[in-house]
Formats: C-alpha cells, sequence, structure tokens
C-alpha cells in the first residue's frame, strides 16, 4: 500500500475503516520492494513497529483519539529511537545504538505514532544532494539518475515514495527544503526552538532544527502540534504559539496577506522552467486576493560565506565527541593521539573531514575575530534585513533552488558550487526564523518548489497560508513514476 494522505489516513482509522497494523505492514513491504533502488532507509525494526501499531490500534478501539495515532513515521537516523542505531550516515558510528529517545521522538510515541524506518542522509546532515552518505546514496524518485537533495536524502524520499505519509529530518542551512523541491514533498523548518533538539545528533548547534515532512502542510500540522512544546531538556526550546490551531489546520486567508518578494532572491541564475512556475505560484497568491511587492534583503550576498563560517565552526566543535574513546569505531592506534586521528581518519568521509578542517582554522588564534566573529556580526545585519521586512509584508516567498535536481557527480569535484546550491535557503536559519518548501509544479517533468518565509514564531501562519495555496492548486498530489 502506497502512503497517502496523513489527514485521509487518520480519518481512516479514527472511523475504523483502517488500522495501523495494516498501514505500517503496506509501508514495510514497500520498503522490502522499493528500498533496493531508492536506499532512502538505513535501519529498520519490524517487530518493534509492529507491536507499536498493535498498541496503537488497541488505543483506537478503546476511543482514545490523537492527531498521530496509528500513523507511520519515518526518522532521519541523526535521530535517536532507543534501541536502535544512530549511524548519522557515517562509518565512525558503527554499533551505536540509541540509549534513549529524541524529545520529538518521544512526545510522537506517547501520542501512538509508528516509526518504521531509520532515514539515510548526507553524513552527519553535512551535504546538499544526498551524496555524501557513506552508505549508499539516496535516489531521486523521479529520476534515479538525479539527487534527491539533501541532507534529508531518505525522509523526504520516504515521504516521496510512499514508505510512509510522515517524516522527519532535521534541516540546518536547507536539508530538508532542498530535497523537498527536488522530490515534490511538503516541508517545514520551524522557528529555532520551537522543536526540541535534545536526541538530535548536533551538527551545528546554534542552527540546527528538527524539520516535519510529508505530502502537504495539512498533514505537517498533524506532527508538529504533538511535537512542539517547551523541553527543559533543551535550553533553547520556545513556545508555539496557536498550536491549537494544528489539530485541524484550516486554509489561511490569502485576501490581504501582504507577500513580499525578495529582489536579492530573483536575478539571473534561476532556470527558466523554474521561474515560470514561480511566476505562476506568486500568480495564484495575487488572483486570491494577496497584495504582491518588491522587497530587499541587501545582506543576503554575505549569507553563504556567513553561513559556512558559521556552521564549520560550530562543526568543528561539536564533533570533536567523535574521537574512537567512547563510542562507534576505534581504529587501533600505538598511542591515543594515533588511535583518536587513525579512529577519525578511517571512520569519517571527505566531506565531514573539510568542514571540520575549515572550522578548525576558523576558530584558530589569530584567524577567529576575522573569520567567526565577523560572521557572527553579518549574521546580526542579516536577522536586521529580515525584522525589516516583516514590517512591511507578513510573509516572503522566494525559490528554494535555482534550479531542479540534478545528476549525480556533477557538483562533487567543485565543493563551493554545492555550497551555492543553499544559495536561498541559509539565511533563514542565521536569523532562526520559520520557512516552509511546498511544490509548484513541474519543469521539464521535475518537482520545483516555492519557499515561505515568515518572522520568528510564524509556523502556523505559515502552514495556514500553505494550506491555502494547497487547497487551490494540487501540485503537491503530484507522484513519482514509481510500481503502485
Amino acid at each position: 500500500m502506497a502512503a497517502g494522505s496523513a489527514v485521509d489516513w487518520r480519518e481512516g482509522l479514527d472511523a475504523g475503516d483502517l488500522s495501523s497494523e495494516a498501514l505500517v505492514r503496506g509501508g514495510l513491504d514497500r520498503i522490502r520492494r522499493l528500498d533496493g533502488q531508492l536506499h532512502a532507509v538505513l535501519a529498520s525494526d519490524e517487530d518493534q513497529s509492529l507491536q507499536l501499531a498493535r498498541q496503537a490500534d488497541a488505543r483506537l478501539r478503546s476511543g482514545e483519539r490523537t492527531p498521530v495515532l496509528g500513523l507511520p513515521i519515518v526518522l532521519k537516523d541523526n535521530l535517536h529511537w532507543s534501541g536502535l542505531q544512530v549511524s548519522c550516515g557515517s562509518r565512525i558510528l558503527d554499533g551505536y545504538r540509541a540509549p534513549y529517545n529524541a524529545t520529538v521522538v518521544e512526545r510522537l510515541l506517547a501520542a501512538g505514532a509508528v516509526p518504521i524506518a531509520k532515514a539515510n542522509l548526507d553524513e552527519f546532515a553535512m551535504g546538499s544532494s544526498g551524496e555524501y552518505s557513506a552508505f549508499e546514496a539516496t535516489r531521486n524518485p523521479w529520476n534515479l539518475d538525479l539527487v534527491p537533495g539533501g541532507s534529508s536524502s531518505g525522509s523526504v524520499v520516504a515521504v516521496a515514495g510512499g514508505y510512509a505519509p510522515l517524516a522527519l529530518g532535521s534541516d540546518t542551512g536547507g536539508s530538508v527544503r532542498l530535497p523537498a523541491s527536488f522530490c515534490n514533498v511538503t516541508a517545514l523548518r520551524p522557528t529555532y526552538g520551537v522543536l526540541s533538539r535534545y536526541g538530535l545528533t548536533a551538527m551545528a548547534s546554534s542552527l540546527d532544527q528538527v524539520g516535519p515532512i510529508a505530502a502537504s502542510a495539512a498533514d505537517i500540522a498533524l506532527a508538529l502540534g504533538v511535537m512542539a512544546g517547551l523541553d527543559p531538556r533543551d535550553s533553547t526550546s520556545v513556545k508555539l504559539p496557536g498550536v491549537d490551531r494544528l489539530d485541524q489546520l484550516h486554509p489561511g486567508n490569502l485576501r490581504g496577506l501582504r507577500i513580499g518578494l525578495p529582489r536579492e532572491y530573483f536575478g539571473e541564475g534561476i532556470e527558466t522552467g523554474v521561474q515560470n512556475l514561480l511566476d505562476a505560484a506568486i500568480q495564484v497568491f495575487k488572483d486570491h486576493g494577496a497584495l504582491i511587492q518588491e522587497v530587499s534583503l541587501p545582506h543576503t550576498r554575505y549569507a553563504i560565506d556567513t553561513y559556512y563560517l558559521i556552521c564549520t565552526s560550530e562543526v568543528s566543535s561539536n564533533l570533536s565527541r567523535f574521537d574512537g574513546v567512547r563510542f562507534g569505531q576505534r581504529t587501533a592506534g600505538g598511542t591515543l593521539p594515533e588511535m583518536i586521528a587513525q579512529s577519525r581518519n578511517q571512520g569519517l568521509g571527505a566531506e565531514v573531514k573539510r568542514r571540520i578542517l575549515l572550522g578548525a582554522f576558523c576558530l584558530s588564534k589569530g584567524y577567529y575575530d576575522a573569520f567567526y566573529m565577523k560572521a557572527l556580526k553579518a549574521r546580526t545585519l542579516i536577522t536586521q534585513d529580515f525584522n525589516q521586512a516583516f514590517e512591511q509584508v507578513d510573509v516572503l516567498a522566494t525559490p528554494v533552488s535555482p534550479g531542479t535536481a540534478f545528476p549525480f557527480g556533477a557538483k562533487t569535484d567543485d565543493p563551493m558550487a554545492m555550497y551555492l546550491a543553499d544559495v536561498f535557503t541559509v539565511t533563514a536559519p542565521l536569523a532562526g526564523i520559520p520557512c516552509l518548501c511546498m511544490p509548484v509544479g513541474l519543469s521539464s517533468g521535475l518537482p520545483v518548489g516555492l519557499q515561505l518565509i515568515g518572522p520568528a514564531l510564524s509556523d502556523v501562519m505559515l502552514l495556514e497560508t500553505a494550506h491555502a495555496f494547497q487547497s487551490i492548486i494540487q501540485h503537491h498530489l503530484a507522484t513519482p513514476p514509481l510500481p503502485a
């Protein structure tokens, strides 16, 4: 059984027309049949998933109802699900199993959701294409010769490929939004702090956020409402206003909605087919009463440099824990420093090493002020740009990527070209504000996404706006050419 809408399955489960066990068995069967081609899954525990599904069915029969009770979900393999592996797509964590649940996983389990698999990813979530997993690279279900986007490649492909109606990824600089654009699904990067990072393996702590993925904004709302909330184990967690509107998401009112188009995002370099679809989507908003105006985010030109200086610096600090001493792979060496060096050399991939070295350089004596501190100042200016823009408009609409999915190997030899794939997605994380990717059609048979960006804690409004669009134009219902 291919995954359908989470909202539709929710209604079927509540009415007794569907069972969680049947849905979970269908998802597991689809993984067995398709994942030899797609490589979206790194691990699963079928017995535990089926046991959780039976428990969910018993809760449903007793009359209990929650937004996600009985729904299958896939988890990115940098999130802790107790008892299962947490590989982060890396060899250095071979053999490591989660001793506890991440907060978001804990809350989903308490509400009766049923995890069915751990999803593939770029190693330690470092990548824009899905090519940097230490295991088999995930394939784009729309064209197996093209990248799915990264780093949450497996989570997005699990939804696009029909394994489950919901998935969790993580987004540091675009890691749920870019693959969502390439694979025709909807993905949300919440306001920083809305979803607890406890149990999410840290990459760049001031930028990382858990991101829900589904076919539609209404589906995402079901999971977000369950997961959001203060967490004493994450000092950066914040309360999300309007959570009560997520259980049954209603379309937002587009009439009078002020939508800003940042001039810095609509210049040269965007593929013609992508630009045409973005223009058509913006016209839909306009035809339904939205007010469209140009705005400026003048410090956008510094965003890529700022993001990668901050990100690599935090990566260098966070990944120092993976040393072969406490957990994961250990390579024999004559002395402790030799053992640590050999463990890291054999356990970490080239892109991870590159970012660790860049970050160590940025933080080194004599360069800290010139690079890292200057990047923090630029981050403040980028945040101020957004604050000023939101004094004029309610939401921003931008591209997610300059183009559609590209072939494997097209950018791996040029790290800068790969980093520039994030040019439209890194700015909002620097400001800690929510952003969403939703499908707006196909260009030469390949999906294209539109990004909506809102002010801090406007997550519910963003979902309502996307839901209004998806109630009018249903590009999100297009599915890739895979077996039924």
